[in-house]
């Protein structure tokens, strides 16, 4: 193909893409399967790496994020973003609405949006393109997430059309849907670690991770809202909202235009029982003068728009009675206690339970049987015990303690320091933690076996057929057959599934065992730095926090698991059955050690490779990446644009600083 042909088929398959993105995240109509797409995504980026030269920053290939960590730098806003008055009743809205007639004297729309609850950001975009992202900040100033945005598949990189101005900033908040929230937490309970509080939080910190890869996986949204510059077409918001998703940009359905204060009361009174129904978090509305001219004439006061109010819902509580609590135990051994209530309708739902976390809240809360507690939905989604009514508390009311025993099989709970939550240590003898086990074991994510789920677990561990993960692979076709609803085809599938199991690479096999503390990402770490599992098994605590992003928690997982005798065992059992335990010979193809013990910083931007291509090459040669400078820092891996902030500790620090070059001489 000649350049010109490749930089068409480039930008034929960058348009392609993102118009099937925009259907997908947008619009939730996509038109092509989740195959189709990756193998176009995979062509476009075979393409731009062969030839760098056509790299783009919005290309649809940069939103699976760089696993590089950075530093957030200071972006003063063009528009200060200012926050909202609030309002929490009919009576207060009224008389904002008073204020306004008595200002404007002529007749004007109003705008009512949804108040989504999560984190906001502005975006500047100049010729159609993605330009930067700031988060709020202090409004004045915000950090620069541009990187970080370009992870969220519903903000557009390139605009659609031709119809928006040349510069314009838009408005929105991030957001954490209640799926991904619940799925992220159910993930962190099986790890063993503690849940996030809310989505909202949980949506703010993404934003402001350090590994922009990392805020890919979290599987963000952006619902959008304001649109600011100086050519804008419309003087009606309502109007330039409804543009900006003709533009691309995912903007809410639900957004109305009301006549005056009384439709704006109906608005909000449908939405104070309607938004239980929605898929993100919501905490109220905003109501708007819809003309930009009346805005500009209202003006605003130090802190906030004068032509602008928030209507605050309030969270939905009620009171019920306390009946018992009962202890769930996770795959980690965590001991997690739950209030069991008498049943309750909050939110549009019937509560039963709510998650008391820990022996910490039950403590805080000075929970007594028969309590008369108050439940709200945190985030709009998960119930939970904020308050007890003390006068009706009885006389006699026994204190909960928290147990001491685990409830499945009586051993001894301990409590490690610095954590919130008891554990059981009989990990090999404990009903739940053995079936929990499997049951990640053969997850998608890691061994990903077909046919077995949670109930044929149940069923194979109940009839004494499997005592730990390594007895799935002495299964026999003649044990399966036998047992309730298994026919010889799903027994036939679930044996082939183990087999076709034994070839899953390493990574996902160190990630499958279980090991507290070491998810996916920790998993490959690992696999890829000491390379074979024992070596991994026989490292040191010092040698493992040597790792890249492997800290003192994970360093001593790590080394309780294999401190224990029938761990090895049971490492053992799975190598002789066949399954990998050592990285594949594609993968140790060119490893050298001629970066040993070197820790290496990369900044700016490159023209023979990308950031993670180079990334990748200093842990192929040993060395190790460090995302900020620091007195141990062995060098500055510097391309184009290095921020200055970099360039002056370096030289204050007296640490070299090498070219793209000089790093590839350095390798051979």
């Amino acid at each position: 193909m000649t350049t010109e042909n490749i930089l068409k088929k480039i930008n034929q398959l960058r348009s392609e893409l993102e118009a099937h993105n925009y259907k997908y995240y947008v619009l939730s109509s996509p038109e092509i399967s989740d195959f189709d797409f990756d193998m176009k995504l995979k062509e476009l980026e075979k393409l731009e790496d062969e030839h760098p030269e056509f790299q783009d920053p919005n290309s649809p290939t940069q939103r699976v994020g760089s696993d590089i960590n950075q530093e957030f730098s200071q972006v003063k806003h063009r528009y200060p973003m200012l926050s909202l008055s609030n309002s929490y009743s009919t009576g207060e809205l009224q008389e904002f609405d008073a204020r306004i007639r008595r200002t404007i004297g002529e007749a004007f729309d109003y705008v009512c949006e949804l108040k989504f609850d999560g984190a906001s950001i502005s975006l500047l975009y100049e010729n159609g393109q993605l330009v930067r992202a700031v988060t709020r900040g202090d409004g004045e100033k915000g950090d620069d997430v541009t990187s970080n945005a370009r992870t969220i598949r519903s903000i557009p990189l390139t605009l659609k059309g031709d119809s928006y101005p040349e510069t314009f900033e838009i408005r929105g908040e991030v957001l954490l849907p209640f799926q991904v929230f619940a799925e992220l937490n159910k993930a962190r309970e099986e790890a063993g670690e503690q849940l996030y509080a809310n989505p909202r939080n949980t949506a703010s910190g993404s934003l402001k991770m350090q590994n922009s890869a990392e805020v890919a996986k979290r599987k963000l949204d952006a619902y959008f809202y304001y649109v600011l510059g100086e050519n804008l077409s419309e003087d009606g918001h309502y109007e330039t909202i409804q543009q900006a998703g003709e533009w691309g940009f995912k903007v809410s359905a639900h957004t109305k235009k009301c006549r005056n204060i009384d439709e704006v009361i109906d608005y909000i009174s449908y939405w104070d029982t309607a938004r239980f129904d929605l898929p993100v978090a919501t905490d109220g509305i905003v109501i708007k003068v819809n003309s930009r001219r009346l805005q500009n004439n209202l003006g605003f006061t130090a802190k906030s728009p004068r032509w602008a109010i928030a209507y605050k819902f309030t969270a939905e509580q009620v009171a019920t009675k306390l009946e018992s609590v009962s202890y769930q135990v996770g795959r980690t051994g965590a001991v997690t206690p739950v209030a069991n209530l008498s049943p309750v309708l909050l939110a549009g739902t019937t509560v039963k339970r709510a998650s008391l976390h820990n022996a910490d809240i039950i403590e805080k809360l000075d929970l007594h049987f028969n309590d008369v507690v108050f439940v709200e939905k945190g985030g709009e989604i998960i119930p939970k015990i904020v308050g007890v009514d003390e006068s009706a508390r009885q006389p006699e009311a026994e204190k909960i303690q928290f147990i001491r025993q685990c409830p499945e099989c009586d051993t001894e709970l301990v409590r490690n320091e610095g954590e919130a939550a008891h554990y059981c240590p009989n990990e090999t003898g404990c009903a739940p933690q053995i079936k929990g086990k499997i049951e990640h074991f053969i997850s998608r994510k890691a061994m990903d076996i077909d046919g077995l789920g949670q109930e044929t677990i149940d069923l194979l561990f109940s009839q004494g057929l499997i005592h730990n993960i390594a007895d799935l692979y002495l299964l026999k076709a003649e044990q399966l057959t036998v047992l309730e609803r298994m026919g010889e085809k799903s027994a036939e599938r679930i044996l082939k599934s183990l087999e076709q199991s034994k070839g899953i690479p390493f990574e996902r096999v160190l990630f499958a065992l279980g090991i507290r503390f070491v998810g996916e990402t920790v998993a490959k770490k690992l696999a890829n730095k000491l390379v074979d599992i024992d070596t991994i098994a026989n490292a040191s605590y010092e040698e493992l926090i040597d790792i890249d992003e492997i800290g003192g928690r994970i360093a001593e997982s790590i080394r309780q698991y294999f401190d224990k005798e029938e761990n090895r065992r049971l490492v053992e059992a799975l190598k002789a059955q066949g399954l990998q335990f050592k990285l594949h010979e594609s993968s140790l193809e060119g490893r050298s050690t001629r970066l040993e013990g070197l820790s290496i910083v990369i900044s700016g931007t490159f023209e023979k490779h990308s950031r993670d291509e180079l990334k990748k090459m200093i842990e192929q040669h040993g060395g190790k990446n460090v995302g900020s400078i620091s007195k141990s820092t062995s060098y500055l891996l510097g391309g184009s644009n290095v921020g200055p902030s970099k360039m002056q500790k370096v030289e204050k620090l007296g640490i070299p600083v090498i070219s793209e070059d000089e790093f590839l001489a350095m390798i051979g």
